[in-house]
């Protein structure tokens, strides 16, 4: 079985809900990012020893939180020395907005893996967009890249669509999966 690592900074909460489904699905560890961009203690020893680190922050503004932002310079000295290199990697993102610019935050993880020669993993998952289709459904927002999800900007975390979130955790088992493959 592979070591997975969700690393992630939650502003309110629903990204934090995505870390946890990410997480169960993957039999990971919750890696959190705090208020003040920092790991909690033992965080980067955490990400030493996965095999997979699936990255994940809020979209603000069309790109990831400061927060995030400060822990990606921070990886400059496992970068330094390729520490993360052939780890597989992925990403997930949640705004207010159907759209968001989601993809802006996912791009911003995606280079930050392949700046480490990490290997990243796509959804896997085949969209939900018929006339049919619900927002419950499965990838309903369509995304390829990375999982992402939306919450209005006056929506608790508890009321996140079980759809964004059971799409979360099938991302993490995606990686998981891939990851125990790399893993020989």
């Amino acid at each position: 079985m592979a070591k997975v690592a969700v690393v992630f900074h939650s502003g309110y909460g629903h990204t934090l809900r995505m870390a946890q489904a990410v997480a169960e699905g993957a039999g990971a560890q919750l890696v959190a990012i705090d208020a003040e961009g920092n790991l909690p203690e033992g965080g980067w020893e955490t990400l030493a020893a996965a095999d997979a680190i699936i990255f994940g922050s809020p979209t603000y503004m069309g790109n990831v939180s400061w927060q995030f932002k400060k822990f990606a310079d921070a990886s400059s000295k496992p970068w330094y020395v390729q520490a993360w290199k052939d780890k597989v990697a992925a990403g997930f993102t949640n705004s207010a907005g159907l759209n968001g610019d989601k993809q802006g935050t996912l791009t911003t993880m995606f280079t930050l893996a392949m700046q480490h020669s990490m290997i990243w993993v796509s959804q896997g998952l085949m969209p939900s967009n018929t006339k049919a289709a619900t927002r419950a459904d499965i990838n309903n927002l369509v995304s390829y890249s990375g999982a992402i999800a939306q919450s209005p900007s006056d929506a608790s975390p508890a009321e996140m669509l079980q759809g964004d979130l059971d799409t979360a955790k099938l991302f993490g088992k995606r990686v998981a999966e891939v990851a125990a493959k790399f893993r020989g």
